[in-house]
């Protein structure tokens, strides 16, 4: 999962940044309106965090046009504001979620993971298949019920893989939504990771390389590269 969280307190943004990074989400961070509306143009995220009082175009202003874009991004409102009347017009604005400040690391998270299930077509809070079974909450895989210990890197990846139900990922996607921005687009990264997660995964392989398009999960055994 990739989050852009636009909040103007550096401390605080820079803290929600790495929080995440270590819960396997990537996350992006503008500290005003212009900036988060070019990243939004740039890239794509699966969640924005909007603080609701920022310089330039308001977290409001934000919100709004990207509802109008048609995108259907959740926006989860981050925000000191939190009489009931401020959160009747967070939702009116397009907001799927609302969490005042001061919150707990967790929580966000937790919501966040909520926000991209629903996205997802209401699928499963814990995925499965070809005997593996991804829990996002408690971020723990297994594969034929034992435990697979993954870094951070590996579990994303994982998860988008999974995530796309037996269909092929490019390694651009896999760039895009399992690192930041400030990821190199010519790295090897995605390769080595990928190749990495095989090896924790164990055999026979279920990480198959599309030649030329990208990678899948749920293939023959030992169709992986």
């Amino acid at each position: 999962m990739r989050v852009l969280i636009v909040e103007d307190e550096p401390y605080l943004a820079e803290a929600i940044r790495d929080g995440l990074r270590l819960e396997a989400i990537a996350a992006d961070t503008a500290g005003n309106g212009d900036t988060a509306l070019e990243l939004l143009s740039l890239n794509t995220y699966d969640i924005a965090v909007l603080d609701r009082d920022i310089p330039g175009p308001s977290g409001d202003e934000i919100a709004k046009r990207i509802v109008a874009s048609g995108s259907g991004l959740p926006i989860l409102m981050l925000t000191a504001a939190d009489r009931l009347d401020d959160k009747i017009t967070g939702f009116e604005l397009g907001a799927d979620d609302y969490l005042t400040k001061p919150f707990e690391l967790r929580e966000l998270v937790l919501r966040l993971r909520a926000l991209d299930r629903r996205r997802a077509h209401n699928r499963p809070p814990v995925l499965e298949i070809a005997g593996l079974r991804l829990n996002p909450f408690r971020r723990e895989v297994y594969r034929d019920d034992r435990y697979i210990a993954l870094t951070r890197k590996q579990f994303a990846v994982l998860e988008v893989l999974v995530s796309a139900d037996g269909g092929v990922v490019s390694a651009e996607e896999l760039l895009e939504r399992a690192w930041d921005k400030n990821a190199d687009p010519f790295t090897n990264a995605v390769r080595i990771t990928v190749s990495a997660l095989r090896k924790r995964l164990g055999e026979p392989w279920i990480i198959t390389t599309v030649a030329g398009v990208g990678y899948r999960i749920g293939a023959a055994p030992g169709a992986g590269r």
